[in-house]
């Protein structure tokens, strides 16, 4: 960080000695730091296009272009746009209060205002988002999940009717870091398989037990795990609901939830293991552990009632268990969706500041700025910095790979 030294001195009147009354010297100083911050500041960049004419004749007369600008006529610079996102989609601040904050920095600018930039910046971006979705789609192994998003004013919809954010996201060591959201107005296979599409044949992919995810599985023959962090939810429910008088070690649902633990501790010792030696000690012994369970299953799958919540746990086992055992097969395999869970938590941290978007432009826009935002973490780059840098050369890109070095593992960016 910049230091700026601010000396404080004895008055002369005190720089004599007591003893002899020679004047003293200085000989060094105590040094201690305190952070400080400095307030926003608003400003105007008043751009002058020089116009040239010829002084003999009225033939010739020119005028400097107009800088190219992923926003013609923006109001906005690069710089200020890039604040107005990361304030939205990184911490989560509505763009009223935005507003109401530029307001103190003498910016009176209307939350509309902000809004329209956000939205037409959403759709400029929209080449860079293509090409995440290509590196994503060509990964070996690829996270799905979803999650609620209003839309108030949808055509043929009512404003409280529910449409849905899907998050994608590609496995550690598959490539660059890739996190993707993408709007669309309902849960259903059709939205599915258009998000999915191009997918790589045989790659894996790792869900929860929605069963649009096993219809995409079977049209691209991916290999599908599922996730043990959703198998155990259910038997937590059920624990919670037996008063805690009567709660045992012996109970169905904490036998359950103490076996799975014991896969959690087993993969948490292999975190650092290669994939290879943590295959071998899922063979050994998280194989073993599986049985465990399965037999615990089996043994009370009918005596239950299906639909208690001990029941309702049982029967979600038993019809994701396939998908459940397969992460034995290939050390490098995830034992849960828990990744991508993370991956779309800020959306959801998010939404509850700004509560809905307006417009189905704006939740498109909102998809794609969290998917910038998000990747840019993922990658370890601050995220405005990445904006500014993209918002400015966006505008230039022609070419393939024009657009291919503005990724954010390709992207230059400027010093700090």
């Amino acid at each position: 960080m910049p230091r700026e030294i601010v000396r404080h001195e004895l008055p002369e009147h005190e720089r004599v000695c007591a003893h002899d009354g020679h004047a003293l010297v200085e000989i060094g100083a105590e040094i201690s730091e305190q952070m400080d911050v400095i307030a926003e500041q608003v400003r105007v960049l008043q751009h002058h296009r020089i116009k040239y004419a010829c002084p003999c004749c009225d033939q010739s007369l020119k005028v400097a272009p107009t800088p190219a600008r992923i926003i013609p006529r923006g109001l906005l610079t690069e710089a200020a746009q890039a604040w107005v996102i990361t304030g939205k989609y990184q911490f989560g601040m509505p763009l009223y209060r935005q507003a109401a904050l530029l307001r103190r920095f003498g910016g009176d600018l209307a939350s509309n205002t902000l809004a329209a930039g956000v939205v037409r910046i959403g759709q400029a971006v929209q080449p860079v988002i293509n090409l995440l979705r290509d590196h994503l789609l060509d990964s070996d192994l690829v996270y799905g999940d979803e999650t609620t998003v209003q839309v108030l004013k949808e055509p043929g919809r009512k404003a409280q009717t529910k449409s849905y954010m899907w998050a994608q996201m590609n496995g550690a060591g598959t490539g660059p870091p890739v996190r993707l959201f993408a709007y669309a107005p309902g849960r259903g296979g059709v939205h599915a398989e258009q998000l999915y599409a191009g997918i790589r044949r045989g790659a894996v992919l790792v869900s929860d037990g929605y069963e649009v995810y096993n219809g995409i599985a079977r049209t691209y023959d991916l290999t599908h795990l599922g996730c043990w962090s959703h198998a155990r939810r259910p038997f937590i429910r059920a624990e919670d609901a037996i008063p805690k008088a009567a709660r045992s070690t012996n109970q169905i649902a904490t036998r359950f939830i103490k076996l799975v633990a014991k896969l959690y501790r087993a993969e948490a010792l292999a975190t650092e293991w290669t994939p290879a030696k943590r295959q071998r000690m899922r063979a050994r012994y998280s194989a073993g552990v599986l049985r465990q369970i399965e037999q615990l299953m089996l043994a009370n799958l009918h005596s239950v009632a299906p639909t208690s919540l001990l029941g309702q746990a049982l029967h979600y086992l038993q019809g994701q268990w396939p998908k459940l055992i397969r992460f034995v097969q290939n050390g490098s395999w995830p034992l849960d969706s828990n990744p991508v869970e993370n991956a779309i938590r800020p959306f959801v941290v998010g939404r509850k500041g700004w509560l809905f978007a307006d417009t189905v432009g704006g939740a498109n826009a909102s998809a794609n700025l969290y998917s910038l935002v998000e990747t840019a973490k993922a990658n370890g780059i601050e995220p405005y910095r990445y904006l500014v840098a993209l918002f400015k050369r966006l505008p230039l890109a022609q070419t393939a790979d024009d657009y291919e070095a503005l990724l954010p593992w390709n992207i230059a960016l400027p010093s700090a």
